[in-house]
């Protein structure tokens, strides 16, 4: 009996990973599991490369497709995740249970690019180069934990609190020169931090109506804040300063924010059982909110929301369920997007102005779920059909200060739809003698719209995009204790473009197959190779730039990127003592 309430058990996780300009990076996991009478634990750390080297090319033309510059970068992010996590629980008796647990992690993804420009608008092509340099430095920690009581007549208490932290601070600078060796010009400075924190607490009674009934009453309370700042220095000539690296500081409107979100949520849940097949299960929850913004920019806002759900599940038989759900849906705003922040998306431009009026994203929620299961375990089939029907969808307004000052920024555009059906199937291949071997599939088929009154037209609602394609395949083979297989994921290419005020970008699907071969061998340790975007994918984007507003139909510019990162190859040992 001592034996077995004194356990403790550890396992490991060791492997390497090749990436395509030849760098090998470490990665491991590890990890404590025990008991120690009503007193269990697990203690973890992770090692994660997010090593990435990127090469890309991009072909500028003028409107009748004449060359205009073409633009070679090669960019690498020397980044190195790293995850230390625990879960302590104890069972004090049948009816009490306390769980704490503790996260720490850090992701510093500094990174260089180099870019070779040539210009072809000159009689004779002009090379010129670029590089930057983004130091970067990102953390986080979470505390939570969970306490649970069980009365005697079927009731339980539920308490939980959550509290966290995030930080990421990058510096980007750029230098432009004529050749290697030859002198280097600051021609950017932009520097961001931001730190975000959260504190939520939650408690909630759950008890029986009757035997067919039950009914949950609880309340949240959150606090959630976010520090923001930018600096942009630019060669004008005037005083430099130091903060600015040594360059002109430029004034950003917006620039030094923080935002301070205090929620409120009361709800209830009821679930009833109306037979043996059928049960549904309806919640309220009643949302009061008040946002504070501080900073270049006071701005005060309060917000109430009623959101109610209804989850229909009907049994069909012992291997069909159909399932019906009716939900208001509330996003959660995104804070960035309050005050002036970087732009990742195009390097044209490298301030996004911030959006103080910014409000959250709602929609109606329709989804119909069938699910069916084969005979004997032969496989698993479901289909989800859904609609949304969205109001107030985030999108690029015009603020524009002049009609020649074209700005725009993240603002609500008004009400669009979308609709949707997914498919999952997974099948033994039992009827070919391959009974361990389970083949997978999915397919994403969607279709959105919204009048978007920026581009004075209709386009689609951002980020449902035409859909997407899987296939999986792992074969068991027991005698050799070996596996493999492999995962395939492509997107459905098309209608997937990003509209700004002067300009469009249309961002080809990704597409990914990863092949593993896994085998159990000496010591009873586990091998694991894996060869990740096998068929190294090449990503394709193309932005039309517009005179004036996009609108107006005055095509200006095109550019078409081509990016690839490599086929990466990971070795892994895993094993348990």
């Amino acid at each position: 009996m001592i034996e077995s309430a004194l356990r403790s058990n550890y396992s490991a996780e060791l492997g390497m990973r090749h990436f395509q300009d030849g760098t090998v990076k470490p990665e491991a996991t590890l990890s404590l599991t025990g008991q120690n009478g009503d007193f269990n634990y697990l203690i973890s750390a992770d090692l994660a490369p997010g090593y990435r080297v990127e090469e890309s090319l991009e072909l500028s033309m003028h409107p009748d497709l004449s060359p205009n510059e073409t633009i070679k970068l090669d960019r690498v992010i020397e980044q190195t995740n790293f995850r230390i996590s625990s879960n302590l629980s104890w069972e004090f008796n049948s009816r009490d249970r306390l769980a704490l647990n503790f996260l720490y992690g850090e992701s510093d993804p500094p990174s260089k690019l180099l870019r070779e420009i040539i210009d072809f608008n000159a009689i004779n092509p002009r090379v010129s180069f670029e590089r930057e340099r983004i130091p970067a430095k990102a953390y986080n920690w979470e505390i939570g934990g969970d306490y649970e009581k069980n009365f005697d007549s079927g009731a339980k208490y539920k308490f939980l609190f959550i509290f966290n932290d995030k930080v990421g601070d990058a510096t980007r600078e750029r230098f432009d020169f004529l050749d290697f060796g030859a002198p280097e010009n600051k021609n950017l400075f932009l520097d961001t931090n931001n730190g975000y924190q959260e504190k939520i607490v939650r408690t909630s009674y759950t008890w029986d109506l009757s035997e067919t009934r039950g009914l949950e009453l609880g309340f949240e309370g959150a606090q959630t804040t976010q520090d923001s700042e930018l600096l942009l220095g630019l060669p004008l000539g005037g005083e430099s300063s130091v903060d600015h690296g040594g360059l002109t500081p430029v004034y950003l409107p917006n620039a030094f924010s923080t935002v301070e979100e205090v929620r409120y949520e009361g709800f209830a849940i009821h679930n009833w059982r109306i037979n043996s097949n059928m049960s549904i299960e309806s919640s309220l929850v009643a949302e009061y909110s008040e946002i504070e913004q501080t900073g270049d920019i006071y701005n005060k806002r309060d917000f109430d929301f009623i959101k109610p759900k209804f989850d229909f599940r009907y049994d069909i038989s012992n291997s069909s369920q159909f399932r019906f759900t009716l939900e208001k849906f509330v996003s959660q705003l995104s804070f960035s997007d309050f005050s002036a922040n970087a732009n990742e998306r195009d390097e044209d431009q490298d301030i996004i102005a911030g959006n103080p009026e910014l409000k959250q994203r709602q929609s109606w929620r329709y989804t119909a779920n069938f699910d069916h299961r084969l005979p004997n375990d032969g496989g698993v089939f479901n289909s989800r059909l859904f609609y949304y029907d969205f109001d107030r969808d985030i999108g690029r307004v015009d603020i524009s200060p002049t009609q020649t000052e074209l700005t725009s920024t993240n603002g609500n555009v008004g009400a669009g739809s979308v609709f949707g059906l997914n498919l999952d199937a997974s099948i033994r291949l039992d009827m070919i003698d391959l009974p361990q071997a389970l083949l997978t599939a999915g397919l994403l088929v969607q279709d959105s719209k919204i009048n978007d009154p920026l581009i004075g037209m209709e386009r689609k609602v951002v980020p449902f995009d035409r859909g997407n394609v899987r296939l999986g395949f792992r074969h068991d083979v027991a005698r050799w204790s070996f596996n493999y297989g492999f995962n395939y994921r492509d997107g459905i290419d098309g209608n997937r473009p990003f509209w700004d005020i002067d300009n469009v970008l249309y961002i080809g699907s990704p597409s990914n197959l990863m092949v593993f071969l896994e085998k159990t061998g000496w010591r009873g340790l586990t091998f694991r190779f894996e060869a990740i975007n096998t068929l190294n994918h090449v990503q394709k984007r193309e932005r039309r730039r517009f005179e004036g507003y996009l609108r107006d139909g005055m095509l200006n510019e095109i550019e078409r990127f081509y990016l690839t990162d490599g086929v990466r190859y990971t070795f892994k040992v895993r094993g348990t003592f």
